[in-house]
């Protein structure tokens, strides 16, 4: 059986390489948990202008029936004075 003979420099160089690996993942590890975050955060807000957005859609549309019944009646009001002249 052939056994290999590591240096104490080769082994401190495999440490640092083995340290900086670990430092990158848990760079990525936490990069990743504020990016979910992140996402989180930007669906509550989507909700909540969606949410929005329908409710400024019922309003609008009670508005635009609104106006239509004021201009029904000012028309009708516009019809009697024609009528009187």
């Amino acid at each position: 059986m052939a056994t290999t003979t590591i240096t104490v420099d080769e082994f401190q160089a495999l440490e640092q390489r083995v340290m900086r690996t670990v430092e990158l993942i848990r760079a990525e590890r936490e990069a990743r948990a504020n990016a979910e975050a992140e996402v989180a955060a930007m669906k509550e807000l989507l909700d909540v202008a969606s949410s929005e957005n329908s409710a400024l859609t019922v309003e609008l549309a009670g508005l635009k029936q609104e106006r239509q019944q004021v201009k029904g009646r000012v028309d009708a009001m516009l019809k009697q004075l024609d009528d009187l002249g």
